[in-house]
């Protein structure tokens, strides 16, 4: 959920030669700033979040909660800049031989909080682990481009066949020597080199693997901070982390620490701001918006950021599949009025949809083929849903299941109502208690209603938004859509080199996906937050997340 354009062409990475990432991310000091005093090298920064949703396995979070910790306690081969620009990390040196064939040298010295030295061999095991169909890890389809991925069924009449993953080792990755490897790719990915900073990409220690379910509790990393303790995970409250001296690389923490809150509401982390009891809050509560720039003056945060909203319907809803079910779905689409929401609940912090990725990231359209869909349509709406009526009679409640803990009542409220006014049908939202406990039905599939979606970017690319939300079997297709003609044409952009070309198939891609609307876009997000008086050198980062490292704090 974060800022500006970033004029980056994941294409560019795979130039012959050497990945060039060079230099840190200075996280500056906004103008805004106001804390006194000298900074305290040893204060402890506090911030919201949320509880996550599994163990801090890196490939096995795909929700915010988990990623916010995983991205402090754990270095990979590049990180992101405020920019969404790639810097190298514990890499060295990344070389593109061939759009299929990457060398990747690591710095050496380099070690987890266990002490541990991190090396070639820590990448190697831990994407491994993360890649075989045996560990049902949910961000393993990232691993799905390097040789030994099987992401196809195999014999229809062996249903042990029916796998997504590797059955052992990925055979595309080797090591050369303690310090560098290989990957070799089973097609050309043109954004596998600016992939590499997602936290599904993290290596492990060898601690790791003597018990996952134990590490993913008191994880051992290597980046800037590291775990408090064996009890600084408390579940629902908060998770402290403290410096990490050992950690030699361009995200050095300038404070002694971070601790993220787990708030149970938006309004208490803001009511905590506003008193100073917390330093830097990345959301504010819905019915805050229309005064906290007022309220927190220079204080306060409004940017545009890589983070796109929707809500999932199931194909395997009852009315959602087939004909009868895009009919109902582009109904949906029409019944909402997007302007006036965005106005009237976010006070002109969203912008609404035009497609399915984000506007800053390069390569956005605004005017993909099919798009009208997005448009408020009383008359049209109204006659697709007889349409699909027609077929079969609706008979129920249409709900939008949402996480309270996340400050979506408001908005799923309006959109229930545009569509129960518009339509003519009961509509409503359907609350649960925490996004923990909405992911679990998600993810299980036990859910019986359309739920709330969105995506917040894991590194700044258009395929990032497409292929792991739509693509057949993809980790996070919430709604199980399959559309053989979407999975060919982004599978042929990720492998073209040319970047037009590429552009020219996701859109393509997407005119795919406005004719079947597995989700339904809603709009983007800024990034909507605030820092107390008490701290400076706060700066949003590309993708929503304040870089933590380089906020300090005045001695008290």
């Amino acid at each position: 959920m974060k800022r500006n354009k970033i004029a980056l062409a994941g294409t560019a990475l795979f130039a012959i030669g050497a990945l060039a990432l060079a230099g840190c991310a200075s996280g500056g000091t906004d103008d805004g700033n106001t804390g006194s005093g000298a900074a305290d090298a040893d204060a402890i920064i506090t911030t919201n979040g949320s509880e996550p949703e599994n163990p801090l396995i890196p490939t096995n979070t795909n929700e915010v909660g988990g990623g916010k910790i995983l991205d402090e306690i754990f270095a990979g081969l590049i990180y992101y800049d405020a920019d969404g620009k790639p810097v190298n990390d514990v890499a060295e040196e990344i070389t593109t031989e061939d759009p299929q064939n990457i060398t990747v040298k690591i710095r050496e010295g380099l070690k987890f909080t266990d002490g541990e030295e991190v090396t070639a061999d820590n990448f190697i095991k831990a994407w491994n682990y993360g890649a075989q169909a045996e560990n049902a890890q949910l961000s393993g389809y990232f691993f799905e481009d390097i040789e030994g991925f099987v992401n196809d069924a195999g014999d229809p009449a062996n249903p042990d066949d029916d796998i997504f993953g590797a059955q052992g080792d990925l055979s595309g990755l080797k090591q050369v020597d303690d310090y560098t490897f290989t990957i070799a790719l089973n097609k050309p990915a043109s954004d596998f080199a600016l992939r590499l900073g997602y936290s599904a990409f993290y290596p492990l220690p060898d601690a790791a693997f003597d018990d996952m379910d134990a590490f993913g509790q008191n994880p051992i990393g290597n980046g800037p901070y590291k775990i408090d303790g064996d009890d600084a995970w408390q579940h629902d409250v908060q998770i402290d982390l403290v410096r990490n001296d050992d950690y030699d690389g361009g995200r050095k923490a300038a404070n002694g620490g971070l601790t993220i809150k787990f708030y149970a509401t938006q309004e208490a982390a803001y009511a905590d701001l506003q008193s100073n009891e917390v330093d830097v809050i990345d959301a504010i509560p819905t019915n805050s918006l229309p005064v906290f720039q007022d309220e927190l003056g220079d204080r306060a945060v409004n940017q545009p950021s890589a983070v796109f909203q929707s809500f999932t319907i199931g194909q395997f809803l009852p009315h959602f599949s087939g004909e009868e079910g895009q009919l109902r779905r582009q109904a949906l689409s029409m019944a909402i009025n997007r302007e006036e929401i965005t106005e009237t609940i976010f006070s002109g912090t969203r912008t609404p949809a035009a497609d399915f990725t984000s506007p800053v990231i390069d390569g956005w359209s605004d005017s993909v083929p099919g798009s009208e869909v997005l448009d408020y349509n009383p008359d049209e709406a109204k006659k697709l849903w007889a349409e699909a009526d027609a077929i079969s009679p609706w008979d129920g409640e249409f709900k939008i299941a949402y996480n309270s803990d996340g400050g979506h009542d408001a908005w799923v409220d309006a959109v229930s109502n545009s569509i129960k006014n518009t339509l003519g049908i009961e509509a409503s939202g359907d609350p649960y208690p925490t996004f923990q406990d909405l992911r679990t039905k998600i993810n299980d599939r036990t859910i019986t209603t359309a739920a709330r979606s969105g995506w917040q970017a894991d590194y700044p690319g258009l395929y990032n938004f497409l292929g792991p939300l739509y693509a057949t079997g993809a980790g996070s297709n919430d709604g199980d859509y399959s559309n053989p003609d979407f999975d060919e044409l982004i599978k042929a952009g990720i492998s073209n080199p040319d970047a037009d070309a590429q552009i020219e198939d996701f859109t393509k891609a997407q005119e795919v996906l406005f004719q079947d609307l597995p989700a339904i876009p809603l709009w983007y997000s800024n990034v909507t937050g605030g820092f107390s008086d008490k701290v400076d050198n706060v700066t949003f980062g590309w993708n929503s997340v304040p870089l933590y490292y380089a906020i300090t704090k005045a001695g008290e």
